[in-house]
């Protein structure tokens, strides 16, 4: 028996609420983006010049990161040690994950469910090893990483989990 009316599972955002989120989405669709061109960048600048120290300094010195830093010792340790075997895995994995990074911010940026899963997931894996940075050393990039980061775990919960219940409760 059907008497017309049903029961929505997602609450009925506003006109203004729906413009928030809208906005909210594509911001974090423009970091995703910018991610995946820095790091597709970086795959393309060790293809193209080979000698992965170079490329390391070059993006250290893109990031206003001293030489004289524990992760700028450990890039550029890391990139004098790679082969070009090694180098060619290096580019292919970076190439996926800007492939992701791009997947998402599309999805992100057209509000499909699928995108925000996607972004809440890997936003979620992201937050050990950000704390653990943030506990091993303490410098306002890692506290940004982990603030942002965190905020954007925080809303994708609040769309993807946080909204269905409240809205099946109702």
């Amino acid at each position: 028996m059907n008497s017309g009316t049903q029961i929505p599972l997602l609450p009925v955002l506003g006109r203004k609420d729906h413009r928030a989120r809208l906005q909210a989405l594509r911001t974090v669709a423009l970091m995703e983006f910018i991610k995946g061109l820095l790091v597709l960048g970086a795959a393309l600048g060790i293809a193209f010049f080979v000698d992965a120290k170079d490329v390391a300094e070059w993006f250290l010195q893109l990031l206003h990161i001293s030489p004289d830093r524990h992760f700028a010792q450990l890039l550029l340790r890391m990139a004098d040690r790679l082969s070009d075997a090694k180098v060619w895995v290096v580019v292919t994995v970076a190439c996926c994950y800007s492939g992701l990074r791009f997947v998402e911010a599309y999805g992100l940026w057209r509000a499909r469910a699928w995108a925000e899963w996607i972004a809440l997931i890997s936003g979620a894996l992201y937050l050990p090893i950000e704390i653990r940075l943030l506990v091993h050393r303490v410098t306002l990039l890692h506290a940004g990483f982990l603030i942002v980061n965190l905020a954007v775990v925080a809303f994708m919960f609040y769309l993807r989990i946080y909204l269905p219940r409240r809205g099946s409760s109702a």
